[in-house]
């Protein structure tokens, strides 16, 4: 006998309809669409587009796309892909080498939700978890360093080395353009300076030490430790010439060597930078990885990136946020001196709990077992006859070859033994040791090379390699973080611990505006862990990646059909860096065709700060074009601009969807514009979320854009990082992408250390597009845009909707004006945010790009009933806002100032005039699911004061910060 009550439909189809995947990744059903539809007041999907979206950029075809597979021939399909990929034990280093993740870390951090789908830590409040590993990690760093603060991780080593090449233009007292890089410095560093150096006038010299007096000066210079041939120099003296010549000196190092020799600080350097892949993180292919930039004290506030400090709570207690926030770009905008705006929080999260269950003893155990098998190697290497070209190493040896032929000899030798070793040039390769090693290993690859395996009884008998004199003979690492969680169940309970602290997409809806934080599937994550994606060198031989390049070249050639542009790089880590890429492409495409002369870069007011500072990092000038009382780009002003300017226009970024949350009509008459005047047009990814399936920057005139993979493509934020961010371009700006940071002579060069970025996260996009189908992706960006004009309908009443397009419609996301009640309550965007958090909401995005505005963005994953729970969160607390308007409370004593209340708050007296279970529990639903942020709200201006950035119990801090 059949059910005679049908169940409730998720066919969602208005369009199509879905496979499997796409039933569970978009959170309303059929029905739900058809209760937001009624209260917008739209007979349809498609009428509500037809409203919303300018019919002049709607795509006239289908997504032409394959896929729309089930879940488990997805992965099916991904596995087949992935064992294209020859597993060889990687001996090749240059700064990426195999590792072990603890799996106690593996399951409960990297594979846990909790920990990789949180947002940054902008609402500090609720992300008391991650900001204290985050703390952990940057005491890590400056305590192997030896200097005095770091930020909380950068996109990887290269990148940090180009930080830090301007931070020492920012810092010196010469007037030199000359920054000099020691020639034994690893290439794909060399050639991310070489990208940053050349857009911004810095004379970049690569040479020995004998040109750091040459020519008339220099602001910098930066030395490596160890080499890239693995040399172990004491570059005391040379630092010292670089500090009586005006200059700042940048020491590159490796954190597991650090643990053995004299750290950069103790010989003088005045900036460190590496990567801290090694502590953990698997190579992926290129990453993610976090990098880091340490430095004295001095230099905290000219540091790019974030960094973690110490501050109090309302009642006292020591609380972490992230500190020095005015320097974000979005404050500094064109006279921003890095476009930083992430980092990769969730690999530096690994690495310093990495650091933390292994403590200082078990550190210095593998760094002296990796030192010892390394030397065990160079015994048995001289003992065949064979040159070494460094006398010092901790990790890796450079051995002398005859020729080419020998060169090529020695790869295919120990190749056949199971290793790929560096070819270094014609006469050098390279060998380099690491934590996942055997002696078993060493005596394999000493034997391919033509060596003479030293017997284990003469192991004591090898020379060290490792001068008593770089010996480092310092106390470190001994905060109690490193000394406490040695045993599982012990870390278990801390990672536990720190998780709970938080809110993740994991608990509630994160209704960011422009950050979509969306679903993260559980089947898109599952590969990235894989050892075929995981354990890949990023310069393996080409051979042995056909996994990798097929899926590489599959999920451009998928981005280039969704965006409609003829070519995409996947190689920017960061939305930041593909800025930046996408800016280099416009800048070499002009000067290609001799117009040196276009510099002028047009932004709207409106925009996001990176897009200013990604433009003056690529040489451009940024002349701000206003926006209209609507939030559109003002054309009148566009073309003033354009006549002020003339033949020295480059380009115009503008977002689009734009930052305000609607569709411009006139978006095809501002691409014509500034065609017209020679100029290309750089459209923002940021909002792609909203276009998908439905419109084509590539098409509707945009000539290159970022994408933020992290946001429209499902890789997780992770806690702040990683991301990827790369562009797509149209044919003429082909030539112009990204190059591969071992060749030369190309149009523009490397924009990250590795050729294909963050690699290691690129089969969750992949998984995605895959499960999704060309069907499904169209149908998920419809279905944000019900969500976000069901959300604008709901709340209008009690937070006017700020901008709306010429048909009363939102785009994907909607700001939400407070600035008339703070004007006659004093009740700010800031006190909303943190009274959401009793609700156990993260708030909307704050002030941006409006101040005292909320930019809701609710994406189609989220259900009808997590939808209305949020906007009831919302209306409850404009009811609470009336009661303050009636004097029923004063605001200083209101729920709404003392937001948010922890549980301890509610123990003791109460002398406040609202009723505790008020506090607590706003209302019925939050007590079923009830999240008590762990410190109430968190004083900004005296953490900026009283900087603290590195560890140790926070109780430790409650005397001294009160």
């Amino acid at each position: 006998m059949s059910d005679p009550t049908p169940p409730r439909t998720r066919s969602l189809g208005q369009l199509v309809e879905p496979d499997e995947f796409t039933r569970r990744h978009i959170g309303p059903t059929d029905d739900d669409v058809a209760t937001m539809l009624a209260a917008i007041g739209a007979e349809s999907i498609e009428e509500l587009l037809a409203e919303t979206m300018p019919a002049s950029i709607r795509a006239l075809t289908p997504l032409d796309l394959a896929g729309g597979v089930p879940e488990a021939d997805a992965i099916r399909r991904l596995r087949e892909i992935a064992g294209r990929n020859r597993r060889v034990t990687s001996l090749i280093g240059m700064g990426y080498t195999g590792t072990i993740t603890p799996p106690v870390i593996a399951r409960n951090v990297l594979e846990n939700p909790a920990w990789y789908t949180a947002y940054t830590p902008y609402q500090p409040e609720i992300s008391q978890g991650r900001l204290e590993a985050l703390l952990n990690f940057q005491t890590l760093i400056t305590e192997l360093t030896g200097l005095d603060v770091t930020n909380a991780s950068l996109l990887d080593e290269a990148t940090a080395a180009a930080e830090a090449m301007t931070m020492a233009r920012r810092q010196s007292k010469s007037a030199s353009n000359r920054f000099v890089v020691h020639h034994d410095t690893h290439p794909q560093t060399i050639a991310v300076l070489r990208t940053r150096a050349e857009p911004v006038d810095i004379d970049l010299v690569v040479g020995d030490i004998d040109q750091l007096g040459a020519g008339d000066g220099l602001f910098g210079a930066l030395f490596s430790l160890p080499t890239s041939s693995g040399a172990i120099h004491d570059w005391t003296e040379a630092i010292q010439q670089v500090h009586d010549l005006g200059g700042t000196a940048v020491v590159a190092t490796d954190p597991l060597a650090c643990l053995l020799t004299v750290p950069p600080g103790q010989l003088g350097a005045d900036i460190a930078v590496g990567s801290a892949q090694r502590f953990g993180v698997p190579m992926g292919f290129g990453g993610p990885h976090a990098g880091f930039l340490a430095a004295h004290d001095r230099a905290a506030r000219s540091m790019p990136g974030r960094i973690v400090g110490v501050s109090v709570d309302t009642e006292g207690r020591p609380a972490l946020r992230l500190a020095l926030q005015t320097r974000e770009q979005h404050i500094r905008r064109e006279k921003a001196t890095s476009n930083i705006c992430t980092a990769q929080v969730l690999l530096a999260n690994i690495a310093g709990l990495y650091a933390a269950w292994h403590g200082r003893d078990g550190l210095v155990r593998i760094a002296e077992r990796v030192q010892r098998l390394t030397s065990i190697a160079a015994a048995g290497l001289r003992a065949g006859g064979l040159e070494l070209r460094n006398d010092s190493w901790f990790d890796t040896l450079t051995i002398a070859v005859d020729s080419a032929d020998h060169a090529d000899g020695a790869a295919a030798s120990a190749l056949a033994a199971g290793f790929n070793i560096r070819r270094i040039d014609d006469t050098h390769v390279g060998v380099t040791f690491d934590e996942t090693t055997t002696a078993a290993q060493v005596r394999d690859i000493v034997r391919a090379l033509g060596g003479r395996v030293v017997d284990e009884a003469d192991y004591d008998t090898v020379a060290d390699g490792l001068d008593e004199s770089m010996r480092r003979g310092d106390e470190f690492l001994t905060q109690s973080v490193f000394e406490r969680y040695h045993s599982e169940h012990e870390m278990l309970r801390y990672l536990r611990r720190l998780s709970d602290r938080d809110l993740a997409l994991d608990r509630t809806m994160i209704p960011l505006g422009s950050c979509t934080m969306k679903l993260n599937a559980t089947s898109e994550m599952v590969p990235i862990t894989w050892p075929e994606f995981a354990d890949v060198h990023p310069f393996a031989p080409t051979d042995q990646v056909e996994g990798y390049l097929e899926l590489i070249h599959d999920l451009e050639a998928r981005l280039a059909t969704i965006t409609g542009y003829h070519a995409v790089s996947l190689q920017p880590n960061a939305g930041s860096q593909g800025e930046y890429a996408g800016l280099l492409a416009i800048r070499a495409y002009h000067r290609s065709r001799g117009d040196v002369d276009r510099t002028i870069c047009l932004i709207p007011s409106s925009a996001h700060g990176t897009n200013a500072a990604s433009a003056v990092m690529a040489g451009m000038d940024v002349v701000v074009v206003a926006c209209d009382d609507r939030g559109n780009v003002d054309l009148g002003d566009v073309a003033a601009k354009i006549d002020q300017v003339g033949d020295r226009l480059a380009a115009i970024m503008i977002t689009y969807p734009s930052t305000h949350g609607v569709f411009e009509a006139s978006v095809g008459e501002l691409c014509a514009m500034v065609h017209a005047a020679g100029g290309q047009v750089y459209v923002d990814g940021a909002n792609l979320n909203a276009l998908v399936g439905h419109a084509r920057p590539g098409k509707f005139g945009a000539d290159v854009s970022h994408l933020n993979l992290h946001k429209t493509f499902c890789i997780p934020h992770g806690g702040g990082g990683p991301g990827v961010g790369p562009i797509g371009v149209g044919e003429h700006l082909a030539p112009f992408l990204p190059g591969h940071p071992l060749r030369d002579d190309q149009p523009v060069g490397a924009v990250s250390a590795a050729p294909f970025g963050s690699a290691g996260i690129l089969p969750i996009p992949w998984m995605y597009i895959e499960m999704m189908g060309g069907a499904g992706l169209t149908l998920a960006t419809s279905v944000a845009i019900v969500a976000a004009n069901y959300v604008a309908e709901r709340l209008d009443p009690y937070f006017p909707v700020l901008y709306r397009g010429d048909r009363g419609r939102v785009a994907h996301e909607c700001i939400l004006d407070l600035r008339d009640i703070t004007k006659t309550t004093g009740v700010t965007v800031d006190d909303v945010a943190k009274r959401l958090m009793d609700y156990g909401f993260h708030a909307p995005t704050m002030s941006f790009p409006v101040t005292g505005t909320l930019m809701v963005e609710p994406t189609e994953s989220e259900s009808l009933r997590e939808l209305d729970r949020f906007c009831e969160a919302m209306i409850a607390i404009r009811a609470e806002i009336d009661r303050v308007v009636q004097g029923e409370w004063p605001l200083e004593q209101s729920p709404l100032r003392r937001a948010p209340h922890t549980a301890e708050d509610l123990l003791g007296d109460w002398d406040r005039p609202y009723p505790r279970e008020l506090g607590a529990f706003p209302v019925r639903g939050v007590r079923a699911q009830k999240y008590f942020p762990a410190v109430s709200r968190i004083d900004g201006a005296q953490g900026d004061r009283h900087l603290v950035c590195s560890c140790e119990p926070l109780e430790a801090y409650a005397t001294a910060l009160a």
